[in-house]
């Protein structure tokens, strides 16, 4: 087995479903057609008309011969057909879709990596069917794909989303359905515009004519009349003529023999049971029947369910044999579904109570080979919840409840497991359910069993025998490299699926110290798990950093937090780590958005909703930070309609409890739109609302008392808003002075204000957002002292640093003194397009009146001026540094400053400003 995979595997970043897992290329292959395949022209020309219409439906009954038809026609087309076969397990519309467009690439279809690919399994984006139907439009010649046992595909949203790609594709493609039922798609239209070809149960009815044709493949010469009889009882159904001609072989006068099975058997189960099954040896029925409970079986695995060896040239017999076994490549095969069916049910009659037994087997031959999803489904099957758990948690696995890939699945897999179940995995197990539905009272109680549990030492029966080596080894289980059978795992997994679930129940609770604890214990315990464990789940790694960076954040250690989230969002890419990675962007752009810095944080916000957007992923546990954030700076920029969109967007996408920093989140920006929009009784109640945490965080409690005293302001209630204040635990934390300042001051209580800004200054850590209410402060206070000329300096000096952000909402708020500032000239100029309407004032042309010159905010020191006299000398940077014998970067650094004192963006403007106000 680890051979074949090394051979066959193809690198895993291009090649994995949205469940994680390696497309199965034998899905993308023309079904093989067996030596006794009979072409039939009326078919073939008949499906020829394909190529014409947008829209082929070849549907019959089981066995009909639909897909051998289509196989056959397709090989012989002459252009490549792009061939999936669907499963019963692909219900999900993500897996479909991804499928789908692997078929494509395999068919040699070149679609650019900007269609993207499907990441979470129950969904798809339409924004990726748009882009692929595009794509499809504008192809020479149309593609072709079929989709073989489309009947399996019972989820209607999956053929709406076919009937939009079929549709706006046209005429670049062409759509084959084989299937055994109605499609849920809007045929009468497609029959009505003759834009469909059809073939149905009826005409894939074999002729006399042609069963005839086709016993003489077997080998069987039968008369006229014995052949219309045959037809007639069987109705032309391919998949009867066929099994009957291969029990008739070995029978002297199959004519008889044909007339007497057709009168006396009222099933093809009877036949196939009578004539297929029992006609094998008796050591190839049990192979046959044990073989039956899998979907698809290799020589290693049937050897382990039979507890035979040898098998593979009995499985390379039975498909050569046409015994219903289907070759799917490199030694994996599976049975006909039918076929499969009927075993399954005589063997819970000829074996009861081995059904379970054999589910368990193939469990743990598939954990052990790595296929730890079907492990997982088959341990279930056999009602070993103690197995399930087990390789859930020392497979490093439980993440996956919490990252959107396998989280439903495996939820609803072990929903299904009773509180009997005993041992510390099993707790974990129903932990990490409760706690990724935010269920905290269960979730908390379960962790705590388990860890009581491993504290003690306790394990179910099984386990303990199993970790002592006195328990029974089954000798069907693979073998290692060195031909020992895999040794039980240590405590390491349990206690770092522990440590996970502390971390995610502390960052939920509001504990950064818990989180602290757990994430320390996480990296002790990383050196006792193997190394490959590690790399097969980045998410578990993303997770924990994820939930220490939030705790840190809430506890208000930006820096500490930035370190944790910025390794979080820096964890390798891919579908696996894409939501935690999500979360990460989203709680630094809030970082951002807290130190001022508006457009940094959109920019982090916005890259947080692609991880998610470009895998199809949804938020199952309500809305993200990063759309939050989007709102707040919205409000900032004076853009309500757009914060209302997007606060509106998160107000269903979850109905279970938000974590601390996110329910702070939308609580602040809920709470500043309604303040913008003049609704302060609303904004105060909406930051009243109860966020869930055992401790309090600095910057929430400051953001809310700002929030409540500016409710109080609005409401001509100054001294309430002045105690309000005087409660803030306010810490000396420069990221909140400004907007203190400015409460402060609106309250009547200047002093306080101008103490509060002594803090911001100096602080390269604080952006626009906070600078920009610092000198507006500053400005309102020249302005109550009389000092017009330095209110409008430090007001020009605002406005240059919020126009590069759009910071609107700031002048919005600074009240109707400080707005008339903005009429003069030289302020108006720099606020006119983005603060105020109008264009910003064109430069003097003839016949125009002068204009007053632009305000210079601050003057230049003696250094930045010597720079600037070099810089009008067409002096280059490095030139300039060697001339004052001074480094590059503090040239550099002289020259943003004398940018932002004289407002312009480039050296020649900055000469020619010097210039004009006799600086040089």
């Amino acid at each position: 087995m680890a051979a074949r995979h090394e051979n066959t595997r193809r690198p895993a970043a291009a090649y994995v479903d949205p469940l994680g897992e390696p497309f199965l290329q034998t899905r993308f292959a023309l079904p093989a057609r067996p030596a006794t395949f009979l072409r039939r022209r009326r078919l073939t020309e008949h499906l020829d008309q394909a190529l014409g219409t947008p829209l082929t439906m070849v549907n019959g009954s089981a066995g009909a011969g639909k897909t051998l038809l289509v196989a056959d026609w397709a090989a012989r087309l002459g252009q490549p057909v792009a061939w999936f076969t669907n499963e019963t397990e692909d219900q999900g519309c993500g897996v479909f879709w991804a499928y789908v467009l692997q078929a494509l690439r395999a068919a040699g279809l070149p679609l650019p990596a900007e269609i993207g690919c499907p990441g979470d399994a129950g969904r798809v984006e339409r924004s990726l069917l748009a882009r692929l139907a595009d794509e499809l439009s504008g192809r020479p010649r149309p593609a072709v794909l079929v989709l073989d046992e489309f009947d399996r595909v019972t989820t209607p949203q999956i053929a709406d989303q076919l009937e939009f790609v079929l549709h706006h594709a046209d005429p670049g493609l062409r759509l084959i359905l084989v299937t055994r039922t109605e499609p849920l798609l809007p045929l009468h239209r497609y029959r009505a515009a003759a834009a469909m070809t059809e073939i149905r149960d009826a005409e894939l009815a074999f002729t006399a004519d042609e069963a005839a044709a086709l016993l003489e493949r077997h080998g069987l010469r039968l008369s006229a009349d014995a052949t219309r009889a045959l037809v007639e009882r069987t109705r032309g159904w391919a998949a009867g003529l066929r099994l009957c001609a291969m029990a008739a072989q070995q029978h002297p006068d199959p004519e008889t023999y044909l007339a007497d099975f057709e009168a006396g058997r009222s099933t093809i189960a009877d036949f196939l049971l009578a004539e297929v099954l029992k006609r094998q040896p008796a050591r190839t029925q049990d192979l046959l029947l044990d073989v039956s409970v899998v979907e698809r079986f290799c020589p290693g695995l049937a050897e382990a369910l039979t507890g035979a060896g040898g098998v593979e040239p009995e499985l390379a017999g039975l498909h050569t044999q046409n015994a219903f076994i289907e070759d799917l490549g490199h030694s994996w095969y599976r049975l006909h579904p039918l076929f499969g069916e009927i075993l399954r049910t005589h063997l819970r009659v000829r074996s009861p109570g081995l059904e379970p037994e054999l589910h368990r087997r193939a469990a743990r031959w598939l954990r052990a080979s790595g296929s730890l999803p079907e492990a997982l489904a088959h341990g279930a099957a056999a009602g070993d919840w103690e197995f399930a758990a087990r390789a859930l948690v020392d497979d490093l696995a439980i993440g996956q409840l919490f990252t959107g890939l396998r989280a439903d699945d495996l939820t609803e897999l072990f929903a299904r497991m009773g509180p009997e179940v005993p041992g510390p995995a099993a707790e974990l197990v129903r932990a990490a359910r409760d706690l990724a539905g935010r269920d905290m009272d269960r979730g908390l109680n379960h962790l705590r069993r388990a860890e009581k549990m491993l504290r003690a030492g306790e394990r179910p029966p099984a386990e303990r025998a199993a970790r002592a080596g006195g328990g029974p080894r089954d000798e069907r289980a693979p073998r290692s490299a060195e031909g020992t059978t895999h040794e039980p795992p240590s405590d390491a997994a349990d206690r770092l699926g522990c440590a996970l679930l502390e971390a995610l129940a502390a960052r939920l609770t509001g504990s950064p110290g818990r989180a602290e604890k757990a994430v320390a214990e996480a990296v002790r315990l990383r050196g006792e798990i193997p190394a490959h464990l590690l790399r097969k789940h980045p998410e578990f790694t993303a997770l924990l950093l994820t939930h220490l960076g939030s705790a840190r954040l809430w506890a208000g250690r930006f820096d500490d937090a930035r370190d944790a989230l910025a390794q979080a969002a820096g964890c390798p890419g891919g579908v696996s780590t894409a939501l935690p990675r999500e979360d990460s962007l989203g709680h630094l752009a809030l970082i951002d958005y807290l130190n001022g810095w508006p457009g940094r944080a959109e920019r982090q916000a916005l890259a947080a909703l692609d991880e998610t957007e470009q895998f199809g992923l949804g938020r199952p546990t309500g809305p993200g930070l990063g759309q939050l954030v989007l709102a707040a700076v919205a409000v900032e920029r004076d853009d309500l309609a757009q914060a209302r969109r997007l606060l509106d967007g998160t107000a269903d996408s979850g109905t279970v409890p938000l974590d601390p920093v996110t329910a702070a989140g939308r609580s602040l920006a809920t709470a500043r739109l309604l303040l913008a929009r003049g609704e302060p009784r609303a904004a105060a109640a909406a930051t009243g609302l109860a966020v869930p945490a055992l401790t309090a965080s600095p910057w929430a409690e400051v953001h809310t008392a700002l929030v409540t005293a500016a409710a109080q302001l609005a409401e001509g209630r100054p001294d309430c808003a002045a105690k309000v204040l005087d409660e803030v635990p306010y810490a000396g934390e420069p990221a909140y002075a400004a907007e203190l300042a400015w409460a402060r001051l609106a309250a009547g209580d200047r002093d306080t204000a101008i103490g509060l800004l002594d803090l911001v200054g100096g602080r390269d850590t604080l952006g626009p957002g906070v600078t920009v209410r610092a000198a507006l402060v500053r400005a309102r206070a020249a302005q109550d002292e009389g000092d017009d000329a330095a209110a409008r300096k430090l007001l020009a000096r605002a406005l240059l640093e919020a126009r590069g952000e759009r910071l609107r909402r700031p002048f919005v708020e600074a009240g109707p003194r400080i707005r008339h500032l903005l009429d003069t000239p030289p302020l108006q100029a720099l606020a006119a397009g983005w603060l105020v309407p109008g264009a910003p004032a064109e430069r003097s042309r003839p016949g125009a009146a002068v204009e007053a010159a632009p305000l210079v905010v601050e003057e230049l020191s003696g250094r930045e001026r010597e720079v600037l006299g070099r810089l009008a000398q067409m002096m280059s940077t490095e030139e300039i540094a060697a001339d004052l014998y001074v480094s590059v970067n503090t040239v550099k650094t002289h020259l943003k400053s004398v940018y932002r004192k004289l407002g312009v963006n480039r050296r020649g403007d900055a000469v020619r400003q010097a210039r004009e106000r006799g600086l040089i």
